[in-house]
């Protein structure tokens, strides 16, 4: 049977890394896709065996001010105002629809800006990391650089929370369970992303990652950022360094005007959400 395509629902998926991402494009809908993505759907489309799958689900929305405005959702339902690698997989589509090489984007992080890095690359300044303990935020007052938790982490606010744990070898965390433990720690109100680093060098870090409201993820572009600043902060490395995730490599540079991020894009396939599926998952 031949369903009406004006009540389905197109997507892309794209990725970063591994970090997956179902985009919704809904510059150009009629209806108000608030009304559309329910908590309940966006749940049902993040399910890897009985919908599409994803670490997260982005929204690019019209914007009177910038190129686009852009809002994220995490696979659990829960939002979040910053997704660095699904910002710059977003930003790439948008450079290669319109031809520009620099754009400027919203979220509820912010304004952001990406630039075309050269040699299929793409670059994302994420702002100004959140330093203090009430921007991260934590649950009271305290030092971010080492926390009053076991392994003395560093939190760091990038528009969500992080928890960043330097160990010797990263490989040897059981991540799912110290990952799930840390991401619900009272300090964090909100919740927190976690990351386990280990020092290659003053300008080479490997990381693992942890992701409120998903769980283990090949990469992290805000977790890489904010990884970045807490080992500058600490003396490991410089401002400027090369990560080392599960599914490939970001470089980070932490300038005088935010955090910028580089690296590769995926954009996989276009397809749409049926109305069976639409109407099952609602």
């Amino acid at each position: 049977m031949e369903q009406n395509r004006q009540n389905t629902l197109p997507f892309m998926k794209m990725h970063g890394l591994g970090n997956d991402f179902v985009v919704v494009d809904a510059r150009a809908r009629a209806v108000p896709l608030s009304e559309v993505l329910s908590g309940a759907l966006v749940v049902a489309i993040a399910h890897r065996q009985m919908g599409v799958g994803y670490d997260q689900l982005a929204v690019i929305e019209p914007s009177e001010k910038a190129d686009a405005h852009l809002v994220f959702y995490n696979a659990d339902g829960s939002t979040s105002a910053a997704c660095g690698n699904a910002t710059r997989c977003i930003a790439r589509h948008l450079m290669q629809e319109s031809g520009k090489t620099a754009l400027h984007l919203t979220t509820d992080r912010g304004d952001l800006y990406a630039e075309d890095a050269g040699n299929g690359l793409t670059s994302v300044n994420m702002g100004h990391p959140q330093l203090a303990w009430d921007e991260v935020p934590l649950a009271r007052e305290m030092d971010t650089l080492e926390l009053p938790i076991d392994g003395a982490p560093t939190a760091t606010g990038m528009g969500n929370p992080h928890c960043t744990f330097f160990v010797k070898d990263a490989e040897a965390v059981d991540l799912e369970a110290r990952g799930a433990e840390v991401e619900h720690h009272p300090l964090y109100p909100q919740r927190t992303n976690v990351q386990f680093v280990s020092v290659i060098a003053p300008d080479h870090l490997r990381m693992r990652v942890w992701e409120r409201g998903v769980g283990v993820t090949l990469a992290s572009g805000s977790s890489s950022c904010a990884t970045a600043v807490a080992a500058a902060r600490r003396g490991l490395t410089g401002r400027k360094v090369q990560i080392e995730l599960d599914g490939g490599t970001l470089w980070i540079d932490w300038r005088g005007d935010g955090v910028w991020m580089t690296g590769a894009t995926m954009h996989v396939f276009t397809a749409e959400l049926t109305v069976q599926f639409l109407e099952a998952a609602s």
